[in-house]
């Protein structure tokens, strides 16, 4: 079988979100406040670790790489939405499909290992403080964040390459406000066995379940350790460390499973649209607001950051 040249089909239709021209104007609205929300949120995060030394540690360098995905995570799918929402042309080339899903795949998959290498950060610093400084070293905090990339784009990779040997004869149609796997998959007018399979062992074991057995073995011991501190205080400041990371956690991977677990009707269509929706615009949008609305640090950061401003411009 050759690669994708088999296929009559060079490009998709876009059906969006709705077909109402009213609710197309209030969900552009939306969508752009989400998106400026998302890039203006996470950039802020970017330029107060990067110039606040106190926050140059590993906590806030994962942070950093975290907000990264989050602005190329909905950049992926956003943009493209937000025009098509004013177009009356909805149309993706299949080369464009493939690239937005590689994309689109390669920071989920990031982002899930960074949010398990996070909870290791969190679980060295509650289990062994004493050992923190000599465990979490930049030699390692620089291997966790390259393995997370490595492992994510190389995923992605794979199915991305999967999908050039799939041929697309018709119909041209994708029930979707941007390119999916699963539902490019259906539209193929070859085998799909092996992308299935790939889809089941490697995206779901190795993406979605062993990070996040990792994350709960973690979270178990630091909720025990936290248990042991004597000091109302004290559990309090540490469990304060770990409230940030686990709402992303839950967020991500719940939002995630949802989308994995919803059956293949045309009844649930709407709402594993919500669901993406939700994963590629809202979830990148709160993530900085999570983190900055319970981060003590964070806040201080940003005060001495607009006082050294506005002293400045004085």
């Amino acid at each position: 079988m050759k690669p994708g040249n088999q296929s009559s089909v060079t490009g998709f239709i876009l059906v969006g979100l709705t077909n109402d021209p009213l609710l197309e104007g209030l969900l552009f609205l939306l969508l752009l406040f989400v998106y400026t929300l998302t890039l203006v949120g996470n950039l802020t995060i970017l330029l107060l670790v990067c110039c606040s030394a106190p926050l140059h540690t590993p906590m806030y360098l994962f942070l950093t790489q975290l907000s990264l995905l989050d602005i190329t995570f909905s950049s992926a799918i956003s943009p493209k939405t937000l025009v098509d929402l004013l177009s009356q042309k909805r149309t993706i080339s299949l080369p464009g499909c493939i690239a937005q899903i590689y994309l689109f795949g390669a920071c989920a998959s990031t982002e899930s290992f960074m949010l398990t290498s996070m909870a290791f950060d969190r679980y060295v610093a509650i289990c062994n403080p004493l050992l923190y400084t000599l465990t979490m070293t930049k030699c390692l905090c620089a291997r966790l964040v390259a393995g997370s990339y490595l492992g994510g784009f190389l995923h992605s990779l794979i199915h991305a390459t999967c999908l050039l040997w799939l041929s697309f004869c018709g119909p041209d149609v994708i029930d979707h406000f941007a390119c999916d796997y699963p539902v490019l998959l259906k539209l193929s007018c070859t085998d799909i066995s092996i992308n299935e399979l790939l889809r089941f062992v490697i995206a779901a074991s190795f993406v979605m379940v062993t990070p996040l057995i990792v994350i709960f073995v973690s979270y178990f011991k630091i909720v025990t350790a936290i248990l042991r501190i004597r000091t109302t205080g004290g559990r309090r400041r540490a469990a304060s460390t770990c409230i940030s990371h686990f709402t992303c956690v839950f967020l991500f991977y719940g939002t995630s499973f949802c989308m994995e677990i919803l059956p293949n009707s045309s009844s649930s269509a709407l709402q594993y649209k919500l669901l993406s929706l939700t994963l590629t615009g809202f979830i990148p949008a709160l993530n900085p607001i999570i983190y900055s609305l319970r981060n003590k640090e964070m806040q201080q950061a940003l005060r001495r950051f607009l006082y050294q401003t506005s002293h400045s411009s004085c």
